[in-house]
This record gives structure tokens, C-alpha cells and sequence, in this order.
């Protein structure tokens, strides 16, 4: 089978770099992983790094990436005659057809790049944004559009990338926005939004996907096939995210003489109001309490 695969593999991309063999790529993401499992452990007695500079230039730098990736696919598929419904991968050197795949590579690269989102989170010792949804987002991603690129480096493909990357000019410049600083949180109101622009595109996904298959679309059907049931793991993953996030009740409890505000425990910080507490009838003034 692998044999076969090769055999059938797009010529054009196999001497571009990362492209040779999987090895890199899967090197890659095992480094990625081994990270946020030691990453933690590293920082614990750390100070968490500010990087205030470096992530604005990382966001801005994204928000280009992600455009000039968004424009190539745009011009290029549109340049070539493509359909929006179904169209095919063209293996032939045709202009066009190579810029679509080169617009592909680099949305590729660019998953790899988004490694250090995560990268920034642990060492910015922000451990409860490395989610299973953001690992199982970012480090697929990147795993599996390898293959992408590897066999159909166009068609139906271009369809999922040109709008994911749109997506993402719009998260990454949140993301830079909210970087400048404090200045900027009134502008950042729609945080929510991305979420639900991401839902919808799921959504979309999985209702272009099932129209190719309907209409016999000549594209590689286990890929339609694995498209759909990937995407329906973000929709439950992101549904989940959003309720948790936006939708349910804040509640308090007390674990242990501790204040737990949606499970995450304040320890032993409280604020002391200025009014006066009676005890055994008499007022007391406002001050430090003894320990008994």
C-alpha cells in the first residue's frame, strides 16, 4: 500500500522541503508534544516571560502569513477556473495550478508554525489555555495536511484552506490586538464571534464535503470520508468550548476553606469589605484579624 501511494503521490511537491518524507513533520510534532508534557514541569519554579514584543510581532506576522495565504488560493483558483462545488486536483505544471499548490504548502507551514501558540502559553505560564482541543487542534493540523500536500496538492482541497485561513487573519489579529495591552480591551469585544465563524466553518465543511460525495465529485473518497468525521470532532470539541465558556452559569463552591469560581480554586486570597463586623454584639473597627 505504501508503494501504491507513492506511485500515485503529486511529482510536483515531492522535492519541496518537508516534503520528502513524513519523518520531519511527525519529528516535529513529537517535539511539540514532549513539550507541553515537560514544559510545565520546567517552568514550575520559574517566573512566567512576559514576551509582550515578541507576541505582537508573532500575531501581526500571522495575520500577514494567513493573508497572503487567503489572497494566493483566492486569485490563483479563481485565475484557474475552479468550482466551488466540485473540482478536481490538475497535477500539470500550469501556472496557476502550481500556485495553488504553493499557496497549500505554506498553509501547511503555517500549521507548524501555530506550534508556538503553544510554545508561548506554557513559558507565559498560561497552562489552562493548553486544552485537549487546543493540542488535538493544532498538532493534527499540521499532521494531516502533510498528506494533503503530499497527494492532492489542489482541487477540493483549496476549498477548506482558502477559508480556514481567512478564519485566521481575523484570530490572529485579535490575538495581536489583545497583545498591545490593556488600552485595547473595549476593541475586543467579539471574542466570542471567532468561535462561532469557527463552528460555522465546520459546518460548512461538513455540508460541501457531503455534496461532493453526493454528486460523485472525482476526488479521493476516504478523504471526503475522513474530512467529515474530523470535523465533526471540532464541532463537538468547539460547542463544548463555547458553552463552557460563554453559555454556563458562574458558580461558587467551597472545596477544602478554599473559594472555587468555575473550577479554578482561589487560594486563600479574599477581599476584606470596610464595613464594620459585630461580634458578641459589638462593633469592630476594620483591621487585621487575630489568628486563635
Amino acid at each position: 500500500y505504501y508503494t501504491f501511494f507513492l506511485i500515485i503521490l503529486d511529482k510536483r511537491v515531492e522535492n519541496w522541503p518537508l516534503m520528502q518524507s513524513p519523518l520531519p513533520t511527525l519529528a516535529i510534532s513529537v517535539l511539540y508534544l514532549l513539550f507541553i508534557c515537560l514544559g510545565p514541569k520546567w517552568m514550575e519554579n520559574r517566573e512566567p516571560l512576559q514576551l509582550r514584543s515578541l507576541l505582537i510581532g508573532y500575531n501581526f506576522g500571522m495575520v500577514i502569513l494567513n493573508f497572503f495565504i487567503f489572497k494566493e488560493l483566492f486569485w490563483a483558483a479563481r485565475a484557474a477556473g475552479y468550482s466551488y462545488i466540485c473540482q478536481t486536483v490538475d497535477y500539470s505544471e500550469d501556472v496557476n495550478e502550481v500556485r495553488i499548490a504553493s499557496a497549500l504548502w505554506w498553509y501547511y507551514v503555517s500549521k507548524g508554525i501555530e506550534y508556538l501558540d503553544t510554545v508561548f502559553f506554557i513559558l507565559r505560564k498560561k497552562f489552562n489555555q493548553v486544552s485537549f482541543l487546543h493540542v488535538y487542534h493544532h498538532c493534527t493540523m499540521f499532521t494531516l495536511w502533510w498528506i494533503g500536500i503530499k497527494w492532492v496538492a489542489g482541487g477540493q482541497s483549496f476549498f477548506g484552506a482558502h477559508m480556514n485561513a481567512l478564519i485566521h487573519v481575523v484570530m490572529y489579529l485579535y490575538y495581536g490586538l489583545a497583545a498591545c495591552g490593556p488600552q485595547f480591551q473595549k476593541y475586543l469585544w467579539w471574542k466570542r464571534y471567532l468561535t462561532i465563524l469557527q463552528l460555522i466553518q465546520f459546518h460548512v465543511t461538513i455540508g460541501h464535503t457531503a455534496l461532493s460525495l453526493y454528486i460523485d465529485c472525482p476526488f479521493p473518497k476516504w478523504m471526503h470520508w475522513a474530512l467529515i468525521v474530523y470535523a465533526i470532532t471540532f464541532i463537538i470539541l468547539f460547542a463544548n468550548f463555547y458553552y463552557q465558556t460563554y453559555r454556563q452559569p458562574k458558580k461558587e463552591e467551597t472545596k477544602g476553606g478554599k473559594v472555587a469560581m468555575n473550577g479554578v480554586v482561589a487560594n486563600g486570597v479574599c477581599k476584606l469589605e470596610s464595613k464594620p463586623f459585630v461580634e458578641n454584639g459589638r462593633k469592630k473597627k476594620k483591621g487585621k484579624a487575630k489568628k486563635e
